[in-house]
């Protein structure tokens, strides 16, 4: 089970779980809490890659659809194939339900990502 304090941010709301040379990726809580209830999540095809800040794939809830991107650079490894059936384990546990993995293809790319405290001190002065 992942503490939002073992994790990585992106400003745009990604958080990253690295597990080895696999970077696990799924939206913040802040950002499913923004978008209510989630009624569909696109997943990405395996094996596709993307650069960091790539538009990976899209979640749609009943107030809006949003773009998922990309933390770091890598290939498609995983993906969650329950999000399919059942989009709202998002809501339910936005840190335990990743939406896709990449297989990282530079891994110094995470030192550009913010830390758990530092993605809170974003979210303050965002809403400043």
């Amino acid at each position: 089970m992942s503490t939002p304090e073992e994790l990585k941010f992106q400003k745009s709301h990604e958080w990253v779980r690295v597990e080895g040379t696999t970077a696990y990726i799924g939206i913040s809580d802040h950002a499913q809490e923004e978008l209510g209830d989630i009624v569909f999540v696109e997943l990405p095809e395996l094996e596709d890659e993307f650069e960091a800040g790539e538009e990976v794939t899209n979640i749609e809830s009943v107030k809006a659809a949003s773009p998922i991107y990309a933390p770091v650079s890598g290939t498609v490894s995983k993906v969650n194939d329950d999000l399919e059936d059942k989009p709202e384990l998002i809501n339910q546990n936005a840190y335990e339900t990743f939406i896709y993995a990449l297989e990282m293809s530079d891994s110094s790319e995470l030192d550009n990502l913010l830390s758990y405290e530092e993605y809170q001190k974003f979210l303050e002065e965002e809403a400043e």
